[in-house]
């Protein structure tokens, strides 16, 4: 896959946000996709999990919009010996519970062009508390992680 070709994959991504179309995001991401949140420390994994954590995102943020786009190449959380990926940033604004949030999403490509890491960056930290726990409250009601 060529920078070009993340770039189209992720046209797809950002049009299946915009969009709110989980069904899409479910042909972009690898089975065993990895989704590094701000809030976590350890990634949530597979496309299922990744699934439901999007369908709660997407009831999370408010006025979501993507404000711009960087592409190139990247190492991968798999370190240097797996080589790098096509990766793409795609910028973003956004507000939760009255906070608002700039962010960026790094997606990184397999040689497929399906989305295999997703991390997730948000300031300021004041966002990313009120996000952790948007994002906790929907997870549990979603019964896609134990309540605690």
């Amino acid at each position: 896959m060529t920078t070009t070709g993340a770039t189209s994959a992720a046209d797809r991504f950002r049009a299946a946000v915009e969009t709110r179309q989980l069904d899409v995001l479910e042909g972009l991401f690898t089975e065993d996709i990895r989704f590094y949140s701000p809030v976590k420390f350890t990634p949530f994994e597979g496309r299922s999990m990744v699934l439901g954590l999007f369908g709660v995102l997407l009831r999370t943020f408010e006025d979501f919009r993507y404000v711009g786009e960087l592409a190139g190449r990247a190492e991968t959380a798999a370190g240097p010996e797996a080589g790098a990926a096509d990766s793409v940033i795609l910028i973003f604004r956004a507000t939760v519970n009255g906070k608002e949030i700039h962010g960026i999403d790094l997606l990184q490509f397999d040689e497929s062009g399906r989305i295999k890491e997703f991390t997730v960056m948000v300031r300021p930290q004041s966002a990313v508390h009120a996000l952790s726990e948007a994002v906790l409250a929907g997870l549990v009601a979603d019964g896609l992680v134990p309540q605690s």
